[in-house]
């Protein structure tokens, strides 16, 4: 076992040596620049949308990894006002520099530099909204969508909105700015996205956390969970994840949630060959995921949690091996034993299954789940 763990040590130390080439682009959008940072490859390239008040540079941790086991094109972008993109001097009101001049300039970027047609769409919190515009306009183009704890088109009502008026004092911030403009359309932008709904053959990937936006006040933190886990009720092109023990920033929680989530995004731009294949770098990409979990002593609950999300995708093999690495990381987890056990009795491995019931009671004599489930197993 010991060999097992160094030899993944030496690979993600020699992968991770091999830096993806980002190139850093100035667009001319009309008089003004915006900056995109896209690491080239082939395939349906993927834009992620950062959330209210950020740039494309939070993304910056988890598109490597991403990268290296697809290969296709990641872009980021800082929208106009934020980051070094600069704001269109001549627009003269605050209401020109709305979301829906957000998406047109998006849209010339995007042009410019030649990603304009098929493309798959990475969204965290106010993000959301740029991908349900971007959606909505470009039903043909767009081929999935993830979603990160968005802001969804439906949270904001008019007496929520007005209470935001009461707490939001936008006189403090600094004009001209991305973060002012942002401010200063805000009521309107909401009111606008609620006329708009992603198209429903659309695949949407819509992972939320547990915990959500700090500080909101209970009553309104119940509303923001609950419309998320409504999002997929009724609706075959929704799925739900829930990110356990993450907070807002789901991709920073538990970045190997997300980095699979959209690699399976991905994958369904594959045919059956090239989809065999990326399973396999898949697999070593989540084993080198789950090592680095481990080495930057991150919660075991990170990996339980990428297992069970294999799990419920019905991607047996992944979960098996997540499982299985976590009871090597965490030999004294009686849980890491319950959660592979689980696995092992869905892949019809009884025997393989019992043995790990048995060593998860015995790290926890009080696991009574697992003693009922070793009860059933013993007398079948």
């Amino acid at each position: 076992m010991k060999h097992f763990y160094l030899s993944i040590l030496i690979v993600l130390t020699l992968s991770f040596s091999i830096q993806a080439q980002v190139e850093s682009t100035l667009v001319d959008i009309g008089g003004y620049q915006m900056h995109f940072n896209i690491i080239k490859g082939k395939g349906t390239p993927i834009l992620f949308e950062a959330g209210a008040g950020n740039d494309g540079s939070v993304w910056d941790n988890i598109l490597e990894k991403i990268h290296k086991v697809t290969g296709t094109t990641l872009i980021t972008y800082d929208r106009s006002g934020f980051g070094q993109s600069e704001l269109n001097p001549n627009l003269k009101n605050d209401s020109d520099f709305g979301i829906k001049n957000g998406i047109k300039e998006l849209e010339t970027g995007l042009s410019k530099l030649g990603y304009d047609d098929i493309i798959i769409l990475v969204s965290h919190s106010y993000g959301g909204l740029y991908n349900l515009l971007y959606a909505n306009k470009y039903p043909k183009k767009v081929k999935s969508v993830v979603l990160i704890d968005v802001t969804l088109n439906n949270f904001w009502n008019d007496e929520l909105l007005k209470m935001r008026d009461k707490n939001v004092d936008i006189s403090t911030i600094p004009k001209p700015s991305g973060d002012y403009f942002l401010n200063a359309n805000y009521n309107e932008t909401m009111r606008y996205a609620r006329n708009i709904d992603f198209p429903k053959s659309l695949p949407l990937l819509n992972i939320f956390p547990e915990n959500s936006l700090p500080g909101l006040p209970e009553a309104l933190s119940t509303r923001w969970r609950k419309l998320h886990e409504e999002l997929d009720d009724n609706k075959e092109n929704v799925t739900n994840i829930i990110a356990k023990g993450s907070g807002h920033a789901v991709f920073q929680d538990n970045p190997s949630l997300v980095i699979n989530a959209i690699i399976k995004a991905y994958s369904k731009t594959l045919d059956e060959r090239q989809q065999n294949e990326l399973l396999q770098k898949t697999l070593d990409n989540a084993i080198e995921l789950s090592i680095e979990t481990k080495l930057n002593n991150r919660s075991e609950q990170d990996l339980n949690t990428l297992g069970y999300t294999f799990l419920g995708n019905e991607e047996l093999d992944k979960a098996l091996e997540v499982f299985k690495l976590t009871t090597i990381l965490f030999p004294d987890s009686s849980n890491a034993y319950d959660s592979y056990g689980e696995a092992l009795l869905k892949a019809n491995r009884k025997a393989e299954a019992i043995e790990m019931y048995e060593k998860s009671i015995e790290l926890n004599p009080e696991n009574e789940n697992g003693k009922m489930v070793l009860l059933q197993l013993k007398q079948k």
